[in-house]
């Protein structure tokens, strides 16, 4: 399987925005940028069932996304899709940015510090009103370690590894 051929979970039907057919999403980033160069998304069910569907519009709100899919013009169409994953293929996302990653690629890797101390894994990100937090696991406890430039040394995504600098006490918490 090439690395185009890989399915990447975006966002998530949370309801029915109206009476329309309209979808209420939660986007996984809150990056839209990627949705909005597809044409196309892949529904996929919690039973893992995928569907593909043309994009008819896409408007942002404060919390969340208006999705319009093609084929969907009422409630009644929507309503079976609510809590499916919404995805892409990887060749469907824009090329990130120098020193820019998708969650997807970090979420794995080992975080080390710049002293070769191995933290443990990204297990998760969330993102704050100024930056994404890594949530680390290690072997005895997680760490919440904050993506900025004074911490993140380098990311190296075919070793799988991160290198850090962390803040002082903040691997004492």
């Amino acid at each position: 399987m090439s690395e185009s051929d890989v399915l990447i979970p975006v966002a998530k039907i949370i309801g029915p925005h109206g009476v329309k057919g309209a979808l209420k999403v939660f986007s996984y980033s809150g990056n839209l940028e990627s949705l909005r160069a597809a044409r196309t998304v892949l529904l996929r069910s919690p039973a893992g069932e995928l569907r593909e569907y043309q994009i008819k519009s896409i408007t942002p709100q404060p919390v969340k996304i208006i999705l319009c899919l093609m084929g969907f013009d009422e409630i009644d169409q929507v309503l079976p899709h609510v809590g499916s994953e919404i995805c892409l293929w990887r060749s469907q996302l824009p090329e990130p940015e120098e020193d820019e990653y998708y969650w997807c690629d970090l979420i794995g890797l080992q975080v080390m510090t710049v002293d070769d101390l191995v933290i443990g894994n990204i297990i998760d990100i969330f993102e704050t009103g100024s930056n994404d937090v890594y949530v680390v696991r290690g072997e005895e406890r997680e760490f919440l370690i904050p993506a900025i430039a004074e911490v993140i040394h380098s990311v190296d995504l075919q070793r799988g590894k991160m290198i850090v600098t962390p803040l002082a006490g903040l691997l004492d918490l």
